[in-house]
C-alpha cells in the first residue's frame, strides 16, 4: 500500500486543483477530494476526472459534499453535519483495500482551515499518515504565506516532498526554497486556458521529479 501524497495550500485559490490533476496524470495516480465546501459551479472531483487523460486513474467520490461554500465547518454545520476524521480514515482504507496505485488526497484550503470545532486540515493529514506537496501561488503576500504554511508542517512533523509554484509574479521562488529548506518539483506557468492536452503536457515536464522525490523517502 503507498502512502497517500495530499495536496494542501498556502490559502484558497492558489491553484491545489490544477496541481492534483497534473500530479494525477503524471503518476497515473487515483484522486480523491474528501471534503469538498461549495459545488455550485461544479466539484474538484468533477475537474479531476474531466481533465486526467490517461485510462488507468480511478477517481472517488467526495466523504463530505456540501452545498455551502465557505469553512468546511461552517458548510457542514449549515447541513447539521459534523466532519469526522475516522470517517474520512476509513473511506481511505476502503478506497486502498484493492488498490496499490499512487492516491492524490486534495485538501480544502490551507493547513489550518477548520474541518469540525477542533481539529483542521494538518490534524487530518497526521491521521492518515500522508506525505505532502505545497502548492504556493505567486502574489503578492505570498512570501509570507508560504513560509507560515511551512512553518505549521515542521512544527507538526510532516513530512513534505516540495513545493509546486504557480502563476507568475516577482521572482523569489528560489528565496522560499532557501528559507524553508524545502525543495521546488516544479514551476507552473499562469494558465490562460486548462485543457486535457495542457495538463498532460505540465505532467510529461514533471513526472521525473516527482517519481525521484517519491524515490527518496
Amino acid at each position: 500500500m503507498k502512502q497517500p501524497l495530499f495536496i494542501t495550500g498556502i490559502g484558497t485559490d492558489v491553484g491545489k486543483t490544477v496541481v492534483a490533476a497534473i500530479l494525477t496524470e503524471a503518476l497515473q495516480a487515483d484522486y480523491w477530494k474528501p471534503v469538498q465546501a461549495g459545488y455550485e459551479n461544479g466539484t474538484d472531483t468533477e475537474f479531476v476526472k474531466n481533465i486526467v487523460s490517461n485510462p488507468n486513474t480511478r477517481v472517488y467520490t467526495e466523504t463530505y459534499k456540501l452545498k455551502l461554500a465557505a469553512s468546511p465547518h461552517i458548510a457542514a454545520r449549515q447541513e447539521g453535519l459534523m466532519i469526522d476524521l475516522e470517517k474520512i480514515k476509513s473511506d481511505l482504507k476502503i478506497i486502498q483495500q484493492n488498490r496499490n496505485s499512487h492516491l492524490i488526497i486534495e485538501g480544502a484550503g490551507g493547513l489550518m482551515v477548520p474541518l469540525n470545532d477542533h481539529e483542521f486540515v494538518v490534524d487530518l493529514i497526521k491521521k492518515i499518515d500522508a506525505k505532502v506537496v505545497l502548492v504556493s501561488r505567486n502574489y503578492l503576500g505570498s512570501i509570507n504565506h508560504s513560509l507560515l504554511t511551512a512553518s505549521v508542517c515542521k512544527s507538526n512533523n510532516i513530512s513534505v516532498l516540495g513545493w509546486i509554484f504557480n502563476d507568475q509574479y516577482l521572482d523569489y521562488e528560489d528565496e522560499i526554497i532557501s528559507w524553508t529548506g524545502i525543495p521546488k518539483i516544479a514551476s507552473i506557468p499562469l494558465l490562460h486556458k486548462i485543457e486535457k492536452k495542457t495538463i498532460e503536457n505540465l505532467a510529461n515536464i514533471i513526472r521525473s521529479n516527482i517519481q525521484e522525490l517519491f524515490a527518496d523517502r
